[in-house]
């Protein structure tokens, strides 16, 4: 059996964010192609991790080869699979209402989990572009009734080509508000996403580095869980930005690239 390789600070594998570190929207990031490349060309272990919880793997996997970025679905970690698991493991077989799209909604039915709009155990919640005032009024009512309320994801603000937009986590502060009830988060930087990664590439926390552009969601998982940190300056954060998010998010990366073709050569070198 070939000998893994020792990379940096003895990481074996890394956890690759996608919306600012690979892709902005349709467009991917110069180098990301090169990375994936060199990773692959080296056989260092990978996952793409993301907190979107509107694609599902087989759709996250297209979207990356349609800019060019060599994916597979098997690659791909979303928040919301990691959320029905995570369900699953606790409630199995459980009444979920699901409020999100069908990337999370294809998840749920995948882990087993019962989808209803009655009584449901389970109110779990991502990114869901047709929310209404019902959907709001439902939501609260069957929290302030009982229901575990699970959260997908907290960023407040999504990039699209037109501009920033409402995330999950400024839905969820409607539900919050309403309810009076704080939700259960999966997605970066809370632990659970981040455990769902490490347990698929087997390694300890330790041995594994989370590769993103977001100090106070990417940077903050990977410390958080363990893990080792690159932060590449090539979406949220920017080097004119730096030392203010720094201070905001209270973390730091153990690495701090420019750019993708230089997260490539640090951990794949530049001539092997």
């Amino acid at each position: 059996m070939e000998r893994m390789r020792i990379l940096p600070k003895g990481w074996k594998a890394y956890l690759i964010d996608l919306d600012g570190t690979l892709y902005h929207g349709p467009r991917m990031i110069p180098g990301a192609d090169g990375l994936i490349t060199a990773l692959r060309a080296k056989r260092i272990p990978f996952l793409f991790v993301t907190n979107n919880s509107s694609r599902t793997p087989e759709e996250v996997a297209a979207h990356l080869e349609a800019m060019g970025i060599s994916a597979r679905t098997e690659e791909v970690c979303t928040s919301a699979v990691a959320a029905a698991r995570y369900i699953a493991q606790a409630q199995p077989g459980c009444k979920v209402a699901a409020i999100g799209e069908a990337g999370l909604t294809i998840a749920l039915k995948e882990a087993g989990l019962q989808l209803t709009l009655e009584e449901p155990d389970v109110v779990v919640q991502g990114i869901d572009r047709q929310f209404t005032y019902d959907t709001l009024t439902r939501a609260a009512r069957w929290i302030r009734g009982g229901a575990r309320y699970v959260l997908t994801n907290p960023d407040l603000l999504l990039p699209s080509q037109e501009g920033l937009m409402p995330g999950a986590g400024t839905l969820s502060a409607a539900i919050q508000a309403a309810s009076g009830v704080k939700p259960t988060v999966i997605g970066k930087p809370a632990a659970p996403l981040m455990d769902f990664a490490i347990a698929r590439v087997g390694l300890e926390a330790s041995e594994v580095a989370v590769i993103g552009d977001n100090l106070h969601t990417d940077i903050a998982a990977g410390v958080n869980a363990g893990c080792g940190t690159i932060l590449t300056l090539t979406g949220v954060t920017t080097a004119d930005n730096l030392p203010d998010y720094v201070k905001s998010s209270g973390v730091e990366a153990d690495l701090v690239c420019r750019d993708l073709d230089e997260v490539r050569a640090r951990i794949c070198g530049s001539g092997e």
